[in-house]
């Protein structure tokens, strides 16, 4: 098992990770972006930072993380917007080994936190998750302005 950071010739490898993730969390209908807006935002505009875990020479998952800010410890964090291993390379170890990976960065990077989302119905990550000490916030809950209603906000 070996780790490699996403490199701009990716961007294809990275749209099939997100169209498989999609496809597992049942919101292949909403993936609109393309190769062009991963090499775009990732790339260019270094919003976000992919890496892949490898088994041998294959890619078999993948992790999609970028910087936030908690202004309580002053500090920046990572958010980790997708990860992800293929179906057939599932419970070997590869989800937790690149979770592992993420919090060696974070630490690495002087970052107060690494946090992420689960969906609610996703009890096998959940349980994974939690036998990881990661804490559900319970308290919190996400809000989101997209389309429409992010547009007429910014009008």
């Amino acid at each position: 098992m070996r780790f490699r950071c996403a490199t701009e010739k990716d961007c294809a490898l990275i749209l099939q990770f997100i169209r498989g993730l999609a496809a597992y969390e049942k919101m292949s209908d909403q993936v609109v972006t393309t190769e062009a807006l991963l090499r775009e935002w990732i790339f260019e505009k270094r919003a976000a930072e992919v890496l892949f875990v490898l088994e041998g020479d294959k890619e078999v998952g993948f992790a999609l993380y970028f910087h936030n800010f908690s202004t309580f410890l002053g500090r920046g964090g990572i958010y980790l917007e997708d990860l992800f291993v293929l179906p057939e390379y599932r419970n070997k170890g590869y989800g937790k080994a690149l979770l592992k990976k993420l919090a060696m960065i974070a630490a690495e990077r002087g970052c107060g936190r690494l946090e992420w989302s689960c969906l609610d119905w996703n009890k096998p990550s959940i349980d994974f998750y939690l036998s990881m000490g990661a804490k559900a916030m319970d308290d919190w809950t996400t809000y989101r302005l997209s389309g429409d209603p992010l547009q007429k906000m910014a009008e």
